[in-house]
């Protein structure tokens, strides 16, 4: 009872957890529950995660007709989803059986065409099929009898019992271990003693050297085979393992089904020729390739195989054979011709061959090639007669005629062959290597118009790749007349300029320079007024043309384009460099007419002057220049003028006016501070220092200049606070603060300097120019970690390249050195310092030839930058050192030595 009340009727304890126990019989059936209770399915099996336990939730209820009518109604409604859906779902049902069949074809379905073919086969076929046979238990009936176990030397020291000198006489007939007869026991000699294995081991050794010597020449005496490596030639010969002895068991069982399946095959026999001399049967593939010519003597390749595998005394024979066999192959006679070793044998071979397959261009182009001129000339004249079509015989006919026989030749050659071509380009450079220009050009256009009519396509690249051949061969006009004639060729109007652009591009990569200067002639004489693609002629006339060419362009180029000041300035220069002053001086005055105002113009006049020491000219000029430009590069020429010619106070006076003109170029402020520096007026170039750095505060130049004045007159403190003043106003900086990190070095504070870049490297962490000192400022042991991060943060920027270099040679690392100095050049051909530091490491360890490649490359750069090259280039005394005179002086004044 619980809480003293009676339990209800019909309650048992623990029944809502499954509890059947501790009933009697007279209350067994309350006890089990109901009906439906006991009927439900609980199993895990009948479980689903998505629709829970299987059955019905009204399976105890009554079916009446209400239920049997709304099943029927269902029912009803399935199978008319059903029947709507049915068609789409059988052809759906069909395509993936498709699919799986071709994906996944029965082993019937593969071999049903082969079925099919049977048919064919006949009945003389069918009976040279080979017989299927039980290999694989006939090789394990084979391995099981080949087991053997090697018997031990004791075994062998026991066996030994009575001496046994001599062989009976059955012995002697049956080799004394046969058995003459069934029943009858095979005699065992017996040995006294004991049996001595390294006696008979030196008797085989002995063995082997009588057969050595046996194999010796009895003519000259010396030994063909060689005693030390003959047992290795011998296991060169045998397949390296066992599994390569058996797969040339099995290879060589299946060709021998193939031969008897089908004896006409050649392929068969030649590949079992070559198994058995991979094998190292060699008379063994002789003999199967002999068949094999019996089989199928009609069979080139058999016969070319058998050939090869005899040796030169027998392969006549075989040839001979193959010839008789098979008289109109070209491959056999041609080999024929190969084995005879003297000259006349030759031609007397292919000369029958020809008689009997006269239409082979092959052999007469395999005969020629042994004739002397005159001869080979009369044998075209016959080969053009029985191939007519052969525009390789024609050409050469043509090649060894004269002049006028050539041209009856070619001719004779376009009626034969009227869509080739190769006989009108051949045609055109015979016209230009007779002196007949003129005649070129009517020729390619008439040979097009012709092609054209037989029906011909005009290739565009084909011809333009013709005429790289010509240009390579000398003929210029044919070239320049094939590339006039098809460059329009298939090209939209719209894409005319830069197709044309690829195409002159792409014959200066192949060498065919008279090919790119017709692509521009014919793009100029289109474009007549584009500036950029004269520009783009006069620079490949320039690079690949000569002077008279080049000169002739220029003038062209200025009647068509005379705002284009580059152009005037080329042309000047081009006639300055060839020592035409007075050519160059008209060309700049006719340039003045055309730009009156130009800048670029006014300079190249003074400095024609200059350099051709017409200083009073140059003065006259510039004075002009000032009054119709008042350019701050006109002041800083006049400046520079008088500086250079030693006249301080006229240019000091002058950057005055020229301040005035214009207060805010950093340059004059620069200039008049080192023209008074090296009057030695060092306090009144402090004071123009600090206007301007007032005037031009973001200008690092002028704070650089002032810095480097006071550490000149050992004002450390001074020098530091200006660059302190100059990283404030110029902040991320490497310049300035490498200056910072020199002034603490010159100044003897190594600490303070390692401070000072240890705060450069956090405000400027990918500045090479910093990375390249902090190398060397590292203790020796360390410098090549301090290179390595050096080249994962910068590894373009050329200082620290240089610095690499530079640390390679200290090692005496010189090739490794040359590659570095090398990559620096490459990355950035404008670094004058790297250029200088590169020769002068030639000097100390290269050739003369290393070292003229070096300046030749740095003349043709013209570097301009670089801290010591401009500062050796920039002083007055080197104002007109140019080319390697400044490269030799920079060299002396750069330092690779690394302390």
């Amino acid at each position: 009872a619980f809480l003293g009340q009676p339990a209800p009727p019909g309650y048992v304890p623990g029944l809502g957890r499954g509890a059947q126990g501790f009933t009697t019989r007279s209350d067994i059936g309350p006890a089990r529950g109901d009906k439906k209770g006991a009927e439900e399915n609980l199993n895990d099996t009948n479980y689903d995660e998505f629709s829970g336990y299987g059955g019905s939730l009204f399976n105890s209820g009554n079916y009446d007709a209400e239920d049997r009518e709304a099943d029927k109604v269902y029912d009803a409604i399935d199978e008319r989803q059903d029947e709507r859906r049915r068609e789409h779902r059988e052809k759906r049902e069909r395509e993936e059986l498709e699919k799986f069949r071709k994906e996944r074809p029965k082993i019937q379905q593969q071999f049903s065409d082969l079925k099919r073919e049977l048919s064919a086969v006949s009945a003389e076929e069918w009976d040279n099929l080979p017989e299927v046979a039980d290999i694989g238990k006939k090789n394990k009936r084979a391995k099981r009898m080949e087991r053997m176990t090697p018997a031990p030397d004791s075994f062998m020291g026991t066996s030994s019992g009575s001496q046994h000198t001599q062989l009976d006489t059955r012995q002697q007939k049956y080799g004394g271990l046969q058995t003459p007869m069934p029943g009858t026991q095979t005699l065992m000699p017996t040995y006294s003693g004991d049996l001595d294995l390294g006696e008979i081991g030196r008797a085989r050794n002995t063995m082997m050297g009588v057969k050595l010597d046996q194999a010796s020449d009895s003519v000259t005496g010396q030994t063909v085979v060689d005693p030390k490596g003959y047992l290795t030639d011998l296991n060169s010969l045998m397949p390296s393992s066992g599994a390569d002895i058996g797969d040339m068991k099995k290879g060589r069982q299946l060709l021998a089904a193939v031969r008897k399946a089908n004896p006409n095959h050649p392929p068969s026999w030649i590949a079992s020729a070559r198994l058995e001399e991979q094998d190292g049967r060699l008379q063994a593939a002789r003999n199967i390739i002999f068949k094999g010519t019996e089989k199928c003597p009609k069979s080139e390749d058999v016969w070319l195989e058998a050939v090869r595998l005899q040796p030169p005394s027998n392969a006549k024979a075989i040839v001979a054979q193959a010839v008789s066999a098979n008289p109109s192959s070209v491959q056999l006679w041609i080999k024929a011709a190969e084995l005879e070793t003297e000259l006349k044998s030759k031609r007397r071979a292919l000369r029958k061959a020809l008689e009997t397959v006269p239409d082979s261009v092959k052999l007469w182009k395999a005969a020629v090639e042994l004739e002397r001129p005159e001869d080979a000339c009369v044998l075209l004249g016959r080969a053009v007669e029985c191939c007519p079509t052969s525009t390789e015989l024609w050409l050469a006919l043509a090649h060894l005629e004269t002049y006028d026989n050539a041209r009856k030749v070619l001719n004779n050659a376009r009626k034969a062959v009227p869509t080739e071509r190769q006989i009108w380009i051949a045609g055109a450079r015979l016209e230009e290597s007779a002196g007949h220009p003129a005649n070129v050009e009517r020729i390619i256009n008439t040979g097009i118009a012709s092609l054209k009519s037989n029906g011909v396509e005009i290739n565009r690249e084909h011809w333009l790749k013709d005429a790289v051949v010509c240009d390579k061969g000398g003929s210029t006009v044919t070239c320049q007349t094939i590339v006039r004639a098809v460059l329009r060729v298939n090209v939209d109007e719209e894409d005319q300029k830069e197709t044309w652009l690829d195409d002159a591009a792409g014959f200066v990569d192949d060498g065919a320079y008279n090919c790119a200067r017709a692509v521009y002639a014919e793009a100029l004489s289109t474009y007549q007024s584009n500036e950029d693609l004269w520009l783009q002629a006069a620079f490949f006339e320039r690079e690949h043309g000569t002077p008279e060419s080049l000169e002739t362009h220029l003038k062209q180029a200025v009647n068509y384009c005379p705002r284009a000041e580059t152009l005037w300035l080329m042309g000047a220069k081009s006639a300055w460099l060839n020592g035409d002053v007075v050519a160059a001086r008209r060309i700049l005055q006719a340039a003045f007419k055309s730009n009156p105002n130009s800048e670029e113009i006014w300079l190249a006049a003074i400095t024609l002057e200059s350099e051709n020491n017409e200083y009073d000219r140059a003065r006259k000029l510039l004075e002009k220049a000032r009054e119709n430009t008042n350019t701050a590069r006109v002041w800083m020429k006049s400046v520079r003028l008088e500086w250079v010619l030693g006249a301080l106070e006229p240019a000091l006076a002058m950057l005055e006016e020229a301040l005035k003109q214009h207060p805010d170029n950093y340059k004059f402020y620069l200039m008049k501070g080192q023209i008074l520096e090296q009057l030695g007026k060092t306090a009144d170039a402090r004071e123009v220092y600090a206007v301007g750095m007032k005037q031009t505060p973001h200008d690092i130049d002028v704070w650089r200049g002032a810095a480097q004045l006071e550490c000149r007159q050992e004002n450390f403190t001074r020098a530091r606070a200006l660059l302190e003043r100059a990283r404030t106003k110029n902040p991320k900086t490497p310049e300035l603060w490498l200056d910072s990190v020199r002034v603490e070095r010159a100044a003897g504070n190594k600490q303070a300097a390692n401070s000072v870049m240890a705060q450069a490297m956090q405000d400027v962490p990918a500045a090479g120019i910093l990375w390249a000192e902090a190398i060397f400022m590292q203790p020796r042991p360390q410098r090549k970690t301090k290179s390595v991060d050096a080249l994962k943060k910068c590894e373009n920027s050329p200082h620290v390249l240089l610095a690499l270099a530079k640390l390679f040679l200290s090692d005496r690392k010189i090739s490794k050195a040359r590659n570095w100095f090398n990559r620096t050049i490459k990355l950035d051909p404008d670094f004058g310092d790297a250029w200088a530091a590169y020769y002068k490491f030639e000097l100390q360890n290269g050739t003369d030839e290393q070292q003229e490649d070096v300046a030749k490359h740095c003349v043709t750069a013209e570097p301009r930058h670089g801290e010591v090259w401009q500062s050796v280039a920039k002083h007055p005394e080197n104002w007109r050192k140019r080319g390697k005179e400044l490269l030799v002086l920079v060299a002396k004044a750069v330092d690779i030595t690394v302390s």
